[in-house]
């Protein structure tokens, strides 16, 4: 099994970014993407997609990401085109905060990859032709900007591959699905209304109902992805607004405990030195230093 690089497809590494239409008339061999993900798009025909040790039918309109550690091939392509955009993940985190409030975009482009790695995983979008038309048209406007490169081609090509993730979430959002996708779907709602009222009051019986599921199987789906609680998931969103916040603000870090959630500032500032080994006071005094300028000044 081999490795494959962002380095082969682009040498920029300041827009470490690459798409192309993907023709494929033979089998590929298995390989992993050593530092990039990739969203493929079927444009046409139909092959036989290896995910590991396993074998799934993959078709026209079927879109999925594959993460840098998923070996993956295709076998038996048939009339096969596919689109192949390879970025590094860290692009999507850039693009706008609110996708991580999205459940279709937590599914298709975070927990979907995540699960295909570890087991087998068959869920996958399938876009209505009308769609995959309109997402087909996107593609070409994005390849012809790639290969032509005027002035401002990297901020159009980001403005493009977000419009085109933003689509694919919805499409996501809304497909039927069953099955382990049904299990992803409940887990991205979780996500979801968690990103979008971290800094609430919430309770694990709140979140649970939002997602359909009960408070066990809220738990056991998140200490299988995550490796964590519900609860450790919300206190690390909120302990990362008040880094924050410490970083950028001349706020009281009291009022910071109110404004990241916590009642308590004590309670906060345990919360905050278990997770960072270090007091909100001695963390700001610290980026105080390491900057040369007074929080409190600004």
């Amino acid at each position: 099994m081999s490795n494959a690089y962002l380095g082969w497809f682009t040498s920029d590494m300041q827009f470490p970014f690459y798409i192309q239409y993907g023709g494929h008339d033979e089998d590929t061999e298995l390989h992993r993407h050593a530092d990039f993900s990739e969203l493929a798009i079927v444009l046409r025909g139909h092959a036989t997609h290896i995910v590991n040790d396993e074998s799934f039918f993959i078709k026209k309109g079927n879109a999925f990401v594959i993460n840098g550690s998923t070996p993956h091939a295709y076998k038996e392509p048939q009339d096969f085109r596919i689109c192949n955009i390879m970025y590094r993940p860290e692009m999507l985190a850039s693009i706008g905060p609110d996708l991580r409030k999205s459940n279709g975009f937590q599914t298709l482009f975070v927990l979907e990859p995540f699960y295909r790695n570890i087991h087998s995983y068959a869920s996958k979008l399938a876009l209505p032709i009308t769609s995959l038309d309109y997402v087909e048209s996107l593609i070409s406007k994005m390849i012809e900007e790639y290969h032509n490169r005027e002035q401002g081609y990297q901020t159009m090509l980001l403005s493009r591959f977000t419009e085109l993730v933003v689509y694919l979430s919805r499409h996501y959002d809304t497909q039927e699905k069953g099955g382990e996708g049904n299990h992803l779907m409940h887990l991205a709602n979780a996500i979801s209304y968690i990103e979008d009222h971290f800094l609430e009051p919430l309770s694990l019986e709140q979140v649970a109902s939002r997602s359909n599921i009960s408070v066990r199987h809220l738990n056991r789906m998140f200490q299988s992805y995550y490796g964590t609680t519900p609860i450790s998931y919300m206190h690390r969103l909120r302990l990362e607004k008040a880094c924050n916040l410490l970083k950028h603000s001349s706020i009281p870090i009291t009022q910071i405990s109110y404004e990241c959630g916590y009642n308590d500032s004590n309670y906060f500032t345990r919360q905050f030195t278990k997770a960072y080994g270090i007091s909100p006071r001695a963390f700001r005094q610290n980026d105080e230093v390491k900057y040369g300028v007074s929080m409190r000044t600004r």
